[in-house]
């Protein structure tokens, strides 16, 4: 277990993942390294290893070993740099011919939601954050003073699917009218009305999805990622991805089965559907019941695998 982040489905992803002990593979959510160590302790010497993070204190779990590469980078950029940018990391002819597979873990790591100062919690009265990566001038605060009560109920509504989104944000255009919310302390209290009675932190966890996600631009990357891997990934290679909310989850199991994430079916005049992936689990893998217990953050994801198709 790592004090920054415990990985989830760790066994289950990595063995899907991993075909080949000499191939190479990218982890396009770095985080604490788990999925990274776990991967490289089932390559040979000819294997190869690229890792992604958006977080500059992820890049302080770097890991020391000649077939691993560490990016800082948002995830959304991976085909630019595995088949573009990369050439000096490895053979020419590797990256013509495609990677072997990519696995993302979607989930916000655990030392991000443990380090007040992120204002990625509740639990901690801390700055109104919540960027992945310190590069970007936008915080949750920046949208929750600046943003139009409209478009600050569209956030809560659709990215957090939040009950009562236009009331919430009612509440909050209120309470800034006053003074700015600038603390997630603040925040917490200007909806404190509208929280229900035993059940305050499930509310307030979809609030905080939901600008956790527009502030990131997590939908926009999670779609670039994707179009990315297809174009990355060569015949019979594997993608592998762990969601933990349920818009994520949609956009993954669309594009795996149509190659979009809105789902729309694309078929040619023989009724054959174009899409680049083919699922290997027509269900999504969820952690078994001992991991949960071990870990409550594992308890909303879900595992999804597919398989390159060839043109």
């Amino acid at each position: 277990m790592s004090l920054y982040h415990t990985s989830v489905l760790l066994d289950e992803s990595v063995s899907a993942l991993v075909t080949d002990d000499a191939g190479t593979y990218v982890d396009a959510t770095f985080g604490g390294g788990g999925h990274s160590r776990e991967i490289l302790s089932r390559l040979g010497p000819d294997g190869r290893l690229i890792a992604f993070d958006r977080d500059a204190d992820a890049l302080e779990n770097r890991i020391e070993d000649p077939r691993f590469t560490l990016v800082h980078n948002n995830f959304r950029f991976v085909h630019n740099y595995v088949m573009l940018d990369s050439l000096e990391h490895g053979s020419e002819d590797i990256w013509k011919a495609g990677i072997d597979g990519i696995l993302a873990d979607l989930g916000v790591s655990s030392h991000q939601f443990d380090t007040a100062e992120r204002g990625f919690s509740f639990r901690y009265d801390a700055p109104l954050d919540m960027r992945m990566g310190k590069e970007s001038d936008r915080t949750a605060a920046d949208i929750i003073n600046g943003a139009a009560q409209e478009d600050l109920e569209r956030i809560f509504r659709v990215y957090g699917e939040v009950e009562n989104s236009r009331r919430c944000a009612e509440l909050v255009v209120k309470a800034r009218s006053r003074e700015a919310i600038d603390t997630t302390g603040k925040l917490d209290a200007a909806l404190k009305p509208l929280l229900p009675r035993f059940a305050e932190h499930k509310y307030l966890a979809k609030v905080y999805q939901a600008l956790r996600i527009e502030v990131n631009g997590e939908m926009r990357s999670l779609e670039k990622f994707l179009s990315g891997a297809a174009a990355s990934i060569k015949e019979g290679g594997r993608l592998v991805v762990i969601t933990y909310h349920s818009l994520e989850d949609r956009m993954v199991k669309n594009f795996i089965r149509t190659g979009n994430v809105d789902g729309k079916e694309d078929k040619d005049i023989y009724g054959r559907l174009h899409a680049p992936f083919t699922a290997l689990n027509r269900k999504p893998i969820l952690p078994p019941e001992e991991e949960i217990s071990a870990n409550t953050r594992a308890r909303s994801a879900k595992l999804r695998i597919a398989t390159r198709n060839g043109e």
